[in-house]
């Protein structure tokens, strides 16, 4: 009995450690899987990533016509 106690335990520990690794390392192994579906697809061209995209027109930062100042009150 003792045995299988010891095997269940371990392989909790195994999972959870996997979650772990999964939940904290997240954003690298997106990257990396991501990496490998663009090596293993047969369709992908990595000539066509280097294309730039064609620029569009910057929005201004300041309004041009911004609202007129609030009126001063006479106290």
């Amino acid at each position: 009995m003792g045995a299988i106690t010891t095997a269940v335990v371990a392989i909790a520990a195994v999972i959870l450690g996997w979650i772990t690794i999964e939940i904290a390392c997240k954003p690298c192994l997106d990257k990396g899987r991501e990496a490998i579906d663009h090596a293993l697809d047969p369709n992908y061209d990595p000539d066509s990533s280097l294309i730039a995209p064609t620029p569009t027109p910057a929005q201004p930062l300041l309004d041009p016509n911004p609202p007129p100042p609030p009126a001063a009150k006479d106290v």
